[in-house]
């Protein structure tokens, strides 16, 4: 706790006066470009991997990046990709996947979940990621890749999100973060295979 609390005093000392005008905005204005649905992993941080500022990202976090398909029922993740694309307006969304994810490693190598038996029903929404890597079995990095893709379709299941693409007021983008060498991978149909910095998202369209 005491390294969190010298945290805070770091960033009243030191970061907020040197954003002050940022953030007074941000008081009173929140319009965020991207909705960035990520893995709740502590080593992958969408802000710092994307470059970008405070109010830029609507940022979604689960375990293994998974996105349940729509249902009639609410769930947290469901109302936050409906506020973010019906209230909001975000104008693009990226599932992102990583490397090393500890999810995706469960599901590959068949580890026994009997002890984590919330963990086992969540990783349920991986299915399809499995079966679409079913011909690599044991392989993480293939499994990871595919989760993303998934997702993607998943995510496409959302009425907001559909009613969105169909209006092209929304693009989504699968990505796959390695941590080791910061290097972002865009799983993107027609995309390009890597993105060369950090600042793809700090336009309004992911830069190519």
């Amino acid at each position: 706790m005491q390294d969190l609390a010298e945290g805070v005093a770091r960033f009243q000392r030191d970061v907020f006066p040197a954003k002050a005008e940022l953030f007074a905005r941000l008081a009173t204005h929140h319009a965020p470009h991207t909705l960035f649905i990520g893995c709740s992993d502590a080593r992958v941080v969408p802000e710092l991997i994307t470059g970008t500022e405070p109010g830029d990202l609507f940022v979604v976090r689960t375990a293994g990046n998974l996105v349940p398909a729509h249902t009639p029922e609410a769930d947290g993740v469901a109302a936050s990709i409906e506020y973010a694309v019906a209230a909001l307006g975000v104008r693009q969304i990226v599932v992102c996947g990583h490397s090393a994810c500890g999810a995706m490693t469960a599901l590959a190598q068949g580890q026994d979940l009997s002890g984590a038996p919330a963990v086992a029903a969540w990783l349920r929404h991986a299915d399809a990621s499995r079966a679409r890597a079913a011909a690599a079995s044991g392989d993480v990095p293939a499994l990871v890749r595919q989760n993303v893709l998934a997702q993607l379709a998943n995510l496409a299941t959302h009425p907001s999100v559909a009613r969105a693409l169909a209006e092209r007021r929304v693009t989504l983008r699968g990505w796959v973060y390695d941590i080791g060498s910061g290097r972002v991978e865009d799983l993107t149909p027609t995309a390009p295979t890597a993105l060369s910095g950090p600042t793809a998202l700090s336009a309004p369209t992911v830069a190519a």
